[in-house]
C-alpha cells in the first residue's frame, strides 16, 4: 500500500497535466487522488506504521505510549491525522476563498477600472514589466496567492487574447513567487520559517531580495528579446461599458478592498491569530459596507453589486483543486513519503546549496509546505556558536535562508507548484501542458540565475 499510494499519486498527477487531451477538469482529477490516497493509507496504516518511517506517528506514540496497537495505528490515521491536515488545508482553502471574492468583489464595483485606466501602454514588453515589477512588490507585501488573485483580475482587464493572458498571468506567477520569498510574509513557507524562528526580519530580506530579484528579472529580460507587438484591450474597455457604480464608489470600494488585503498580515502580527482569519474579517466588513451602500438601489444592481451574488462568481473549482492536491499531499506527508526523501538527500548528498537545489524543483511538484516542514523536523536551530557543517543551521544560517528562498520561487517550474500557480491555472484554465511548453524553462532559468547569486553573496559575504 505505501508503494500504491505512490503510484496513485502519479497517474493522478498525469490526469492533471493532461486535462485537456483527456478532457476531465483536474478538479476531479485532484479529488479522487486526494480521496484514494487516503483510503490506501488507512488499509495499509498497520503495515506502513510499523515500519517506523512515519516521523508524525514516531511523535505521536511517544507521547501517547498506550496507542501502540492496530486499534491506535488506525485511530491515529482516521481521527489525528485526518482532522490535523483538514485543520491546515482549510486554513489555506478558507484564505484562498476571502481573497478570491474580496477581489471580485472589487471587481464587480469596477474598482479596477481606477488602475487599468491609468495602464496607457499596450506594447507587450513594457506592459509585461509594469505588471511583474508591481507583483513582485505587491507579493512582498501582501503575499504571492492574494497578489496573483488580484493581477489576473487585472490582466482580465488589460488583454483580450486568451494566449496573451496566459502568458502574462503565468509570469506573474514568477514575479509573486519571487516576490514572496524575500519577505517574512510573501509566502507559507516564509511565514513558517519566521515564525519557527529559522530567519528574523531584516536577514531574511536582506539576504533573499537580490536572488528573488534576478528570478524575476532573467525570465523577463530572456522574454523582451523575442515578444513583439501590441495586446489588445477587452472590447468591453474599449467601448462605452455601462457603469453601475459612480466614481466615488469606485474608489471607495477599491481602497476598502485593498486595505482589507493589506490588513491581513497586520491581524496575523497583533492577534498571533492564522492569516485566514483577518481574510475572512475583511471579507465581513466588505459584505456590511456594501450591503449598506447599496441598499436602497434597484433590485437588479442590487444583486450584481452585493456579496450574495457576488458569490456565485467565485471560482469553486479552483477552490476544490487545493482540497484534492493537498489532501493527497498530506497523506504522503503523513505516512512518510516525504520524510524518507528528506532523510535520503541528507544522508546521501550533504551538502545544504545541492539539498535546497533538490527541494525547490521538487517544490514545483510537491507541495512546498509540507517539504518545508520536513526540513524543519530534519534540522534543530543549531546555537550560535555552531561550526563547520552545523554552522549552516544557526538561526539566520545560509541553510534557512536558501531553503525560503529555493522553497519559495522553485515551485514556479512547474503551473502547480505553488498556491500562486494553482490560483491562476484554475483562474483562467491555464493548460499545464501549454505552461510546460512555454514557460517552464523560463522558470528554471530565472531560479538558476537567483540561486546562482544566492552562492555568490554566500561566498562573498561569509
Amino acid at each position: 500500500m505505501f508503494t500504491l499510494m505512490v503510484v496513485v499519486f502519479v497517474l493522478g498527477y498525469a490526469a492533471i497535466a493532461l486535462e485537456h487531451p483527456l478532457k476531465i477538469d483536474k478538479a476531479a482529477s485532484a479529488l479522487l487522488i486526494g480521496v484514494i490516497t487516503w483510503v490506501l493509507y488507512v488499509f495499509g496504516g498497520v503495515d506502513i506504521l510499523s515500519t517506523g518511517v512515519s516521523r508524525a506517528w514516531n511523535e505521536y506514540v511517544a507521547i501517547n505510549p498506550h496507542a501502540d496497537s492496530h486499534q491506535g495505528m488506525l485511530d491515529f490515521i482516521t481521527h489525528h491525522e485526518v482532522l490535523h491536515h483538514l485543520s491546515e488545508i482549510s486554513a489555506i482553502l478558507f484564505f484562498l476563498l476571502g481573497a478570491m471574492t474580496i477581489v471580485e468583489i472589487v471587481d464587480q464595483h469596477q474598482g479596477f477600472k481606477l488602475i487599468t485606466d491609468k495602464i496607457k501602454t499596450t506594447n507587450k514588453v513594457k506592459l509585461l514589466w509594469i505588471l511583474s515589477v508591481l507583483t513582485f512588490f505587491m507579493s512582498a507585501a501582501l503575499d504571492n496567492l492574494t497578489t496573483t488573485i488580484v493581477m489576473v483580475a487585472l490582466i482580465r482587464k488589460l488583454i483580450d487574447a486568451k494566449e496573451d493572458r496566459w502568458f502574462f498571468a503565468s509570469m506573474v506567477v514568477l514575479a509573486a513567487n519571487a516576490g514572496g520569498a524575500w519577505s517574512p510574509i510573501g509566502d507559507v513557507t516564509t511565514i513558517m520559517l519566521w515564525i519557527g524562528g529559522q530567519v528574523t526580519t531584516l536577514k531574511i530580506i536582506t539576504g533573499v531580495f537580490l536572488p528573488s530579484l534576478f528570478t524575476m528579472i532573467v525570465p523577463l529580460t530572456i522574454v523582451s528579446f523575442w515578444m513583439k507587438g501590441n495586446v489588445k484591450r477587452p472590447a468591453k474597455a474599449n467601448a462605452n461599458e455601462k457603469e453601475f457604480t459612480t466614481a466615488k464608489e469606485r474608489a471607495f470600494i477599491l481602497t476598502l478592498g485593498i486595505s482589507s488585503l493589506l490588513f491581513v498580515p497586520v491581524f496575523k502580527t497583533v492577534t498571533h491569530l492564522p492569516p485566514y482569519m483577518g481574510m475572512l474579517f475583511g471579507l465581513g466588513v466588505m459584505w456590511m459596507v456594501t450591503e449598506i451602500m447599496h441598499k436602497n438601489k434597484e433590485h437588479e444592481d442590487r444583486r450584481r453589486l452585493t456579496v450574495i451574488g457576488i458569490l456565485k462568481k467565485v471560482d469553486v473549482p479552483t477552490v476544490l483543486f487545493f482540497l484534492g492536491i493537498l489532501s493527497a499531499v498530506s497523506s504522503l506527508q503523513s505516512a512518510g513519503h516525504l520524510d524518507i526523501l528528506a532523510k535520503y538527500m541528507d544522508e546521501n548528498i550533504h551538502n545544504i546549496y545541492v539539498i535546497n537545489l533538490i527541494i525547490g524543483i521538487l517544490s514545483s511538484v510537491v507541495d512546498n509546505v509540507p517539504l518545508v516542514a520536513g526540513a524543519m523536523g530534519m534540522y534543530s536551530i543549531e546555537s550560535a556558536g555552531a561550526v563547520g557543517y552545523l554552522s549552516n543551521f544557526v538561526q539566520d544560517g545560509l541553510f534557512w535562508e536558501f531553503l525560503a528562498y529555493c522553497a519559495g520561487t522553485g515551485g514556479s517550474i512547474l503551473i502547480i507548484g505553488s498556491a500562486a500557480g494553482v490560483a491562476a491555472m484554475g483562474m483562467e484554465k491555464i493548460d499545464f501542458i501549454w505552461y510546460l511548453k512555454k514557460i517552464s524553462l523560463l522558470a528554471l532559468a530565472g531560479y538558476l540565475a537567483g540561486a546562482g547569486v544566492y552562492y555568490l553573496e554566500a561566498v562573498l559575504l561569509h
